[in-house]
């Protein structure tokens, strides 16, 4: 179990200059974008623009803060993802070409990248208290709003406020409660069996 700390997170601003992306976690450490097998991530989007593809990720868009920000997908049966208010969510496949476009202003998002066929990843969201069980080679545990108590296995865990992260690896058949007010992204990653 680790904690990353919100305030410690470096942010490297994009090639385009569209915005700054922020690294939780990852795996293995230190994987570069064509080698990771996930990837979870803050980014700031200050203009509208289009996405980088990622050919052969899954990934999960939470918007965390800002007005929202309309996904467009280019070409036949396309879609737009509606992410309007704080922890809409959109997934879509990173070779998906994608456009966009702000509702007014800059905002804030969450993402999980995870590469198809290597692992799979969800992202569910708890609202102020809640209890799970835990299953999955790693959780992360994001705060996305407020202050939340997190206790594991009867032990309480970490405090955290918002952008804070607890990883836990091998979370199998472990309980989880969190107490306060505010909103948790679960992220549950469990590895492809080979």
């Amino acid at each position: 179990m680790s904690l990353i700390r919100g305030a410690d997170l470096v942010a490297s601003p994009w090639k385009n200059g569209g915005g700054v992306t922020r690294e939780v976690a990852a795996f293995p450490v230190g994987a570069g974008l064509d080698a990771f097998v996930w990837r979870v991530s803050v980014a700031d989007v200050a203009v509208a623009g289009p996405f980088s593809r990622f050919a052969g990720i899954d990934r999960t868009l939470v918007l965390l803060s800002g007005a929202g920000m309309l996904l467009d997908e280019t070409g036949a049966d396309a879609v737009t993802h509606a992410l309007r208010e704080p922890l809409d969510v959109a997934r879509f496949e990173g070779e998906t070409a994608i456009d966009a476009r702000l509702v007014d202003g800059a905002t804030r998002d969450f993402n999980l990248m995870v590469r198809r066929g290597a692992a799979t990843g969800d992202v569910g969201i708890w609202r102020n208290a809640a209890r799970a069980q835990l299953d999955a080679d790693v959780v992360l545990l994001f705060c996305a709003q407020g202050s939340l108590d997190v206790t594991l296995g009867g032990q309480r865990a970490a405090t955290l406020a918002a952008s804070d992260t607890l990883r836990i690896d091998h979370a199998r058949a472990l309980s989880c409660e969190v107490e306060g007010q505010g909103a948790l992204l679960a992220v549950s990653i469990r590895y492809t069996q080979a």
